[in-house]
């Protein structure tokens, strides 16, 4: 089914650490009431942003993943957000996109965060995804993906540019500069959903969660460090009506990636 409109929740949320239990019963909580087509979790949104794989990681059959589907389908919504994977002895930060069909489509985090020595636990994904959902074309990245804008450059013509996250306060300046940027860049609705409050590393998260739309401009009014939810609506036209008035992306640069 083809829409013109695509109605996104933004959950804002704190992260109970390394308690997938908990937090499942904390969102369950948070979206019972919400209406949308789409609820973005943050990253690692089971356990936080935690390189303790070993004891949070479960499988693609694991509790977290039905539960995902139970909820979608209970909500007759799409969930998107990321959780600690296990699978052929390697450990994933995978983004889980599932539909109330019970169809799941995977990503896995590309750029895995050195600073936190990310990439020694995680195996880094090789495969950038595009999911038709709703007549929308999004892409959904990962946290540390905002920084490189050649993985979210837009050859695929998407409408949606999603990023689930746990970026630290610390760094917030970036993480708001580069969503506006990647924004306006690829001519795309661009959405970020960070996490909030302290995790048991004693690392501070202050949300700024957000919605641009092709232009840059924010779409949004959720407020910084506390939890929240807002839905926003996308529409098609808007997309159109820039891209053809405007012409940007007709005069992208031709490069082919090597990963």
């Amino acid at each position: 089914m083809t829409n013109d409109t695509l109605n996104v929740a933004l959950l804002q949320t704190t992260l109970a650490w390394e308690n997938p239990k908990a937090n499942r019963t904390h969102i369950e909580d948070k979206v019972s009431s919400i209406t949308a087509d789409l609820i973005v979790l943050p990253e690692m949104f089971s356990s936080g942003f935690t390189m303790n794989a070993s004891e949070v990681a479960e499988t693609m059959n694991g509790e977290t993943i039905t539960w995902l589907k139970a909820l979608s389908k209970t909500k007759n919504a799409a969930i998107v957000g990321s959780l600690v994977i296990k699978e052929n002895e390697n450990y994933y930060n995978r983004l889980i996109f599932v539909e109330p069909n019970g169809t799941l489509t995977t990503y896995d985090k590309r750029h895995t965060f050195t600073l936190a020595n990310e990439h020694k636990v995680y195996t880094a994904g090789t495969k950038k995804i595009i999911i038709d959902y709703k007549g929308f074309k999004i892409c959904p990245l990962v946290c540390y993906d905002l920084r490189f804008p050649v993985w979210a450059r837009n050859s695929e013509d998407y409408d949606v540019l999603i990023y689930v996250a746990n970026w630290p306060k610390v760094r917030i300046a970036a993480w708001d500069a580069l969503l506006k940027a990647r924004a306006i860049e690829n001519m795309s609705y661009c959405i970020g959903v960070n996490r909030v409050g302290l995790d048991d590393n004693n690392y501070e998260y202050s949300g700024h969660s957000a919605a641009y739309d092709v232009l840059g401009n924010r779409m949004d009014s959720i407020p910084e460090s506390i939890e929240t939810t807002e839905v926003i609506t996308l529409e098609k036209s808007h997309i159109t009506k820039y891209r053809e008035r405007l012409g940007f992306l007709k005069d992208r640069d031709t490069f082919s990636l090597k990963v």
